[in-house]
């Protein structure tokens, strides 16, 4: 009745990035074989631990010396605003890591499936050896019960150990950093942070123009936004020192930002991922025209009326013709040349714009590192 329980379990790569003066390289691998990605190409590494033996082969050159590509920040407001398929995203050179993510997802749902099994087989163990007692014949036979027993703390063994196989299904990001970018990294996140105390958040998922005259209104565009939520998590399948930046999605996939890139995820199976240096990242801040409840955090810069003339004066055609505030919100903008297109308001301009000037400073440099010669 001897039940035995082995699962062949792969190593899942880690990720290694290294963020210095001297350009970003990427490690994927484990002890003894692992991929480089930089400034001066891909490598493959390979090594005989405790031997002293490695060698490093070029896998191919780098195109860092060309001038990273000018990207098209034209919208159509007419248009709803919302990124393209999902799998049309990832960058190239992110292919790696993708792949690693996806097979630690697949290993934590087999060995889920294993554990249920074991679950499953170390319950019908017990109800064998409460029969066992019941119908007699264990106390009789005792060698019976004490079989059933060696095996059910065979099984609870297993069970043990898969729990802890599934807790070490995930990429472990690594990531290293000079110090000088490492605060400037810092400032971002700090930046963040109050970002996300803004009061409301919102997705503007749809935007186009309105005939100001035909409708009697100051507001020349008309959009449709949703409350969503910012917070400072991580994905499932990653484990890192650092938490991303998350932005929660309204009409599609949340993007999870990472030092040095961005996860765009839908679902354990369905995600992208983005080099933070392809971002088109823009910050400004809008006048709007707010009938609703206004934010305690907003400012209200200006008053318009519900029914305007074109000069802006109020139209005495209507009766009960009122005044409106006109707040200030910030803005963010996030576009790629590959698909990416969000658009995010916040009742708190201030620290939309701090978030803005800090990001901006940090992917500059990322940028530098990126194109390194």
């Amino acid at each position: 009745m001897a039940w035995s329980f082995r699962k062949r379990i792969k190593i899942i790569p880690g990720v290694h990035l290294n963020v210095s003066k001297s350009g970003i390289s990427t490690s994927i691998g484990v002890r003894g074989a692992s991929m480089t990605f930089g400034s001066s190409g891909s490598y493959l590494n390979t090594s005989i631990p405790a031997s002293g033996i490695s060698s490093r082969k070029r896998l191919s050159s780098s195109n860092s010396n060309s001038n990273p590509e000018i990207y098209n920040e034209t919208l159509e407001l007419s248009d709803n605003i919302f990124s393209s398929d999902i799998h049309e995203i990832t960058s190239q050179d992110m292919q790696g890591i993708k792949e690693a993510i996806i097979l630690a997802n697949q290993q934590r749902r087999d060995l889920k499936k294993d554990l249920l099994k074991i679950q499953t087989s170390l319950n019908t163990s017990k109800l064998k050896l409460g029969l066992s007692y019941f119908l007699i014949y264990g106390l009789v036979k005792k060698n019976i019960p004490e079989s059933i027993k060696t095996d059910i703390e065979t099984k609870k063994e297993a069970l043990k150990q898969t729990k802890e196989q599934i807790g070490n299904s995930f990429v472990k990001l690594d990531i290293e950093f000079d110090p000088e970018i490492m605060e400037q990294y810092k400032v971002l996140v700090e930046a963040f942070t109050k970002l996300i105390t803004s009061q409301k958040i919102w997705d503007v998922t749809s935007a186009h123009y309105q005939d100001r005259v035909a409708a009697r209104s100051s507001a020349s565009t008309l959009v449709k936004k949703r409350d969503v939520r910012f917070a400072l998590k991580s994905l499932p399948d990653i484990k890192s020192d650092f938490n991303a930046l998350y932005f929660q999605n309204a009409n599609g996939a949340d993007l999870y930002f990472y030092p040095s890139f961005i996860v765009m995820y839908s679902n354990n199976t369905n995600f992208a991922l983005i080099g933070i240096d392809e971002i088109v990242f823009s910050q400004s801040y809008v006048r709007f025209t707010e009938t609703g409840l206004i934010p305690k955090d907003s400012k209200v810069i200006d008053r318009t009326w519900a029914k305007v003339n074109k000069n802006g004066t109020p139209d005495k055609r209507f009766k009960g013709n009122y005044q409106i505030p006109v707040v200030r919100y910030g803005e963010i903008k996030l576009r790629t040349n590959t698909g990416l297109n969000e658009e995010y308001e916040f009742s708190n301009y201030e620290f939309t714009e701090e978030f803005g000037r800090a990001f901006r400073d940090y992917q500059s440099t990322i940028k530098s590192l990126k194109y390194l010669n």
